[in-house]
């Protein structure tokens, strides 16, 4: 959540290289956005509420010579959406401006002394306050220390990027929340949250780990370690991304280009070695408990685990959100493996569930889309899924990856790696034949029927019973209509009682044990009144609009939830929604 960029270097322009690259990491957060323009002994500032996407033309403010610039799109926690909660913050006369990310947890009992002291605050945000914790240091120590100290104060999680009119300097400062550096020509770095936003600068990187601060001055970058200021010694990495990988290219959303990169993504999780299967799997089969921990659509293809895990390996693996993943800490020893699904690896509450498990010393393996990311730092061994940047707010082609991924542990669990890597090869190639024009322009003629409901319903059994949770928050997400996955066998034990004339409900059908079953429970609710749309691969009497998917066995979940990412598409378009950035929610959930 929210987005950071800055610039140090010789160009003149650091405005407007912040303007392009807050653009790009608009996904994290798009309530309101900010820069501040150092120039010779004073700092400019200038904030907007609302989208930076929306500006056509920069502001006088930040168009000046500047080679010193911070900047920040924010996605609201402590304050209301006003200019004033906007980023960046300052001390009263702007000695001291700073951006952040995350949550400073103790910040009213620091504000509290603060106040005693006579500080004043514009704001309402935790934000400001470290800020003015920095300002009472400043004078005797300089900033590195000032920041130094300010930071040792925060409890909580956050990313920081700090400038002041006396020095010409930025100091950045992470735990929990990413920073990267990024490295560029002629002795000039950039600081973002995420690469894409100095991407077509620069693909050499040098990472921020936790616990750890970066002095950009005197056109070098160094780090040191929070607690005692030790410098460490850094290596540049050279990432493999291409500029053109980040941008929408031909297509309207990145919602709609990453639903078609899934013609390739599958390729891209077969295309690894496989001694890194092999070894994850031998972690799997090793432990006495393991646990899929994941948050959102990461928690929902953590459930989908639990059933392909059961089935192909006739393994038990334990499912739960990270959020909720405290209450089970009792169950937790040495032999225990935490695995971790993420695009991001920044997920709070799930980062925060692996810090419980290495505290009882148990194993971690990661799945994620970033290597680099915290959740890979802490990890015992990383599974990438290969996806390439995702963008849209809503997970499309990393949560199909995170599907094969998964399934080829548990083919590699039951010591049948070849057979699952078969398995995906003929799905990805079946995905690729799916994904063409008259495929989309027909789920385009349902959205058409539903785009007036304000409330569907999706139905599942055995692993498409997560899809059809899934589903709902595809639904959900871009389109703003009430969806609510349910198990097949349980409309009976209640929601039925919402089913009335007309009411759309989304069958999730698989052609396996499962299919009359689920196909029992489409027909109860249309004896009820209700629209069954049926994603099968079989066209069934009790369908009333059919959605085609290839019969891929086990892989269904895969196939499946697709059609439901484009409908979700197709009804944002309708009701006129930003499928990128749909409201109150962001890419990068780094609070918990």
């Amino acid at each position: 959540m929210c987005g950071i960029f800055a610039y140090y270097g010789p160009k003149t322009n650091a405005g407007k290289i912040l303007v392009q690259g807050l653009k790009s990491l608009e996904y994290r957060g798009y309530d309101s956005w900010g820069i501040a323009c150092k120039n010779d002994s004073d700092i400019a500032i200038y904030k907007r509420t609302g989208k930076i996407g929306d500006i056509t033309s920069l502001p006088k403010e930040i168009c000046g010579q500047t080679t010193i610039a911070i900047g920040h799109s924010r996605w609201a926690t402590h304050g209301g959406v006003t200019r004033e909660n906007a980023h960046p913050h300052s001390t009263e006369d702007n000695e001291v401006v700073l951006i952040h990310n995350g949550i400073f947890e103790n910040y009213l009992e620091v504000k509290k002394q603060l106040i005693k002291r006579e500080h004043k605050f514009k704001s309402e945000t935790d934000t400001e306050v470290i800020a003015h914790l920095i300002q009472e240091n400043l004078d005797k120590e300089g900033l590195e220390e000032s920041v130094r100290k300010a930071i040792l104060k925060i409890e909580g999680r956050y990313a920081i990027v700090v400038i002041c009119k006396k020095e010409n300097k930025i100091i950045a400062a992470r735990r929990g929340s990413p920073l990267i550096v990024g490295v560029g020509k002629n002795k000039e770095f950039y600081i973002a949250s995420d690469i894409p936003a100095f991407l077509k600068y620069t693909n050499k990187v040098m990472y921020l780990d936790n616990n750890q601060m970066v002095v950009l001055s005197d056109a070098k970058a160094k780090f040191y370690e929070l607690t005692n200021k030790k410098e460490i010694k850094k290596r540049i990495v050279e990432i493999t991304w291409n500029p053109e990988s980040a941008e929408k290219g031909e297509y309207s959303h990145f919602m709609i280009k990453e639903i078609m990169e899934q013609k390739e993504t599958l390729y891209r999780v077969l295309n690894q070695d496989d001694k890194i299967i092999k070894r994850a799997a031998g972690m799997i089969n090793k432990a006495v408990g393991t646990y899929f921990i994941g948050c959102g659509t990461a928690g929902k293809v953590c459930l989908t685990g639990e059933y392909i895990f059961s089935e192909i390996a006739h393994k038990h693996i334990n499912s739960t959100f990270g959020s909720e993943f405290p209450a089970h800490h009792h169950f937790i020893t040495n032999k225990t493996l935490i695995v971790g699904v993420s695009q991001s690896g920044e997920t709070a509450d799930t980062l925060e569930a692996i810090e419980i498990a290495k505290e009882k010393k148990a194993k971690v393996l990661s799945i994620v889309n970033v290597e680099t990311s915290s959740m890979a730092q802490m990890s015992n061994m990383v599974v990438p899924t290969k996806c390439g940047p995702e963008k849209a707010v809503a997970s499309t082609k990393v949560t199909t990856a995170q599907l094969g991924v998964i399934t080829l542990l548990a083919y590699a669990c039951a010591g049948r790696l070849n057979d699952g890597k078969t398995l995906l090869l003929e799905t990805a190639g079946k995905i690729n034949d799916m994904l063409n024009p008259r495929y989309e322009e027909h789920i385009s003629k349902l959205a058409q029927k539903l785009q007036n409901f304000e409330s569907m319903y999706i139905i599942g059994r055995g692993s498409n019973y997560p899809m059809a949770l899934e589903s709902a928050i595809k639904l959900q997400e871009v389109s703003y209509i009430h969806a609510e996955g349910f198990a097949g066998g349980e409309l009976k034990h209640g929601p039925i009682a919402l089913i009335q004339k007309g009411t759309p409900c989304i069958v999730l059908c698989a052609n396996d044990e499962n299919k009359k079953a689920i196909l029992s429970n489409a027909m109860e609710v249309k004896a009820r009144g209700g629209y069954i749309i049926g994603v099968s691969p079989i066209n069934e009497d009790v369908f009333d609009y059919w959605i085609r998917v290839p019969d891929v066995s086990t892989a269904s979940p895969i196939v499946n939830i697709i059609p439901v990412q484009i409908l979700a598409y197709k009804l944002a378009l309708l009701r006129k929604n930003n499928p990128d950035m749909p409201r109150n929610l962001a890419k990068s959930v780094t609070v918990k």
